[in-house]
């Protein structure tokens, strides 16, 4: 995300507002939390629908995964461009276009026939919340006061762990009940009146920010982002299924040189004065580079969200309503975190990221137990849920301050937006890449074993992830020790 760093904007934030502004804030504030409340959203209501999906459109494991990582793919590649937009047209502006977006490409899915149709509406979705969604951030910083930043910085954080909750717990109740007669495609229309009454609000209650001159769009490192990630997402996504042909063994050979192509051109950007997508120079910091590794890796836990899905209904035979209350001791620790964080980090400092990790990875090393030990579903089971759950409660809200930590002021706008898109490329190819391995250990075999082990299979992977982040931790948090 982009947050403002002119000096007129730094004025702003350090000005109190008169106090006639205060109810005016407090309804901005609810606006745009709700703006950074769906694209989550739409994330976690979408994995525990899968099946649904599958059985009604007919689909392969393929292009359910395709459903998800299109939208994580395109949320991630124009993130950085949707932060560039609200400075060159306006925040307000690029929110209320983004929220639009949201709704008629949510409607477009509703309105699918096909898996092709869903997988171009969540592309669009996709595009939509890149938009809207570093106007939230970026608006939250100069509209309220230094003093108001914790508090409104804690609520923004606990709105992912609420989007957790809310989108597994009503995601199973709408496709239970049928609102309507709608099946699957209720957990979309739900966007739209949201949605709408958000956009309205917005008309009234949000600031417009003044656009900044001189800045330019990159449209070369878009479309060679784009490309890049195109080439190394789709063919891991197909690749398994079609038995690997050459196609994809060609498109993942042909990313790495799309990869330097891509940076070899935001550098000539650069050095002829221009604006580019990424700022390369980022990278001569060890420090920021450790931290963009972590935040990659780390999720590749979205992995999880689309296997323990599956792995309820279709191996525990669950509706998706009892899917949905099997997730709550997770979603309720992921809730839970970020309130905990301030008073934790104030105690150890950036070893909070380290305490997050490890409770991840102790978390599901108790689930993958339970599962060995044939108790699925077991207090056990979710007291381990609760701990992983309340890891990653943790390291959300806390990652991108570190990291941001790292650099400078005035590039802290563009870091904000590459962490973030970090965020998003790594669900992409953590779903890409551990759900793949997850299908390939399952094969043909149905039953509950079968369907536990490859879910424990997965779980093991994203514990060794987590324990390379945990290292990576220690190891940011000793140079930060050290540059004290």
């Amino acid at each position: 995300m982009n947050p403002d760093t002119c000096p007129r904007s730094l004025a702003l934030a350090a000005a109190p507002p008169p106090a006639a502004e205060a109810p005016r804030h407090a309804w901005a504030l609810a606006i745009l939390l709700t703006g950074a409340f769906l694209p989550p959203l739409d994330y976690f209501i979408v994995n525990l629908a899968l099946p649904a999906i599958r059985s009604g459109l007919h689909t392969s494991s393929a292009e359910l995964q395709l459903i998800i990582s299109s939208y994580a793919s395109a949320y991630a590649v124009f993130l950085i461009t949707g932060g560039r937009l609200g400075d060159l047209f306006g925040r307000k502006r690029m929110f209320l276009s983004g929220m639009a977006g949201f709704v008629l490409a949510s409607a477009l899915c509703g309105l699918s026939h096909g898996a092709n149709m869903l997988i171009g509406g969540r592309l669009l979705q996709g595009i939509a919340a890149s938009v809207m969604a570093p106007q939230v951030l970026a608006t939250l910083r100069t509209l309220f006061v230094s003093a108001e930043q914790p508090r409104v910085m804690g609520l923004y954080g606990s709105v992912f762990g609420l989007a957790a909750v809310v989108g597994q717990l009503g995601g199973g109740a709408l496709i239970t009940w049928h609102p309507f007669g709608m099946g699957w495609q209720s957990i979309f229309w739900v966007n739209v009146p949201i949605g709408m009454a958000a956009f309205c609000g917005a008309l009234k209650w949000i600031p417009e920010s003044p656009p900044r001159p001189g800045v330019r769009v990159d449209l070369v490192g878009v479309l060679l982002l784009s490309l890049f990630l195109g080439l190394l997402i789709y063919p891991l996504t197909r690749g398994r299924e079609d038995g690997w042909p050459a196609w994809t063994v060609l498109s993942l050979l042909a990313s790495v040189p799309m990869l330097g192509l891509f940076v070899w051109a935001e550098k000539r950007i650069a050095r002829r004065g221009g604006d580019p997508l990424v700022h390369m120079e980022l990278f001569d910091n060890r420090a920021f580079v450790i931290g963009l590794t972590m935040t990659f890796l780390f999720y590749f836990l979205s992995a999880f969200f689309l296997t323990y899905g599956i792995f309820l209904q279709n191996g525990m035979g669950l509706s998706p309503l009892q899917s949905g209350l099997a997730v709550m001791p997770y979603a309720i620790g992921f809730l839970i975190g970020p309130f905990g964080t301030p008073p934790v980090a104030r105690r150890i400092g950036h070893h909070i990221l380290t305490l997050g990790f490890g409770l991840i990875a102790i978390g599901f090393c108790i689930v993958i137990a339970a599962l060995s030990w044939g108790l699925p579903l077991s207090w056990i089971f979710f007291l381990g849920l609760l701990c992983a759950g309340i890891g990653q409660g943790f390291i959300l809200p806390s990652l991108v301050r570190i990291v941001l930590s790292e650099v400078s002021v005035e590039r802290a706008g563009i870091a904000s937006g590459l962490v973030t898109s970090l965020l998003q490329i790594g669900a992409a190819v953590g779903v890409a890449l551990v759900a793949g391995v997850f299908y390939s250990v399952l094969g043909d075999q149905t039953g509950l074993p079968a369907y536990s082990h490859a879910f424990a299979v997965t779980l093991e992977i994203v514990v060794g992830l987590m324990a390379i982040c945990l290292a990576l931790g220690c190891l940011l948090a000793s140079r930060h020790g050290q540059a004290r």
